[in-house]
């Protein structure tokens, strides 16, 4: 139980939580045509930042721990690219265009943070 309680501590987890959770309501609201689209690519890239936090999180070495961080961060910047093709879109309108990019900022300075604190 320490390995669970000690993930959902970090704040890089809660706040990529908090994105996962927005994206998912974010795209209810997409186009019926899109749901095995974008709408997928989406879920699937949001929800893999906290996934690789976690499994970074249970490596032993910074090393091991880094690389899960670094996946984690190339999904960050794959979904800032489906926030703004959204957009253009019009799938979304901007002031969920602007919460959920905030939330995206956010998670990559608190992740840049925890990848730097484990390299120094």
């Amino acid at each position: 139980m320490d390995y669970i309680a000690g993930y959902k501590n970090l704040n890089v987890w809660k706040k990529a939580d908090e994105l996962v959770l927005s994206v998912y309501k974010l795209t209810k609201i997409f186009p019926k045509n899109e749901c095995f689209g974008l709408v997928s690519q989406m879920r699937r890239c949001a929800i893999s930042i906290p996934a690789n936090i976690v499994e970074g999180y249970g490596r032993r070495t910074n090393k091991d721990k880094s690389q899960f961080l670094f996946i984690a961060r190339g999904s960050l910047n794959e979904l800032e690219y489906y926030l703004d093709l959204s957009f253009k879109l019009e799938y979304i309108d901007s002031v969920n265009y602007q919460k959920n990019l905030s939330l995206r900022n956010d998670v990559g300075k608190l992740l840049n943070g925890f990848i730097n604190s484990l390299n120094n």
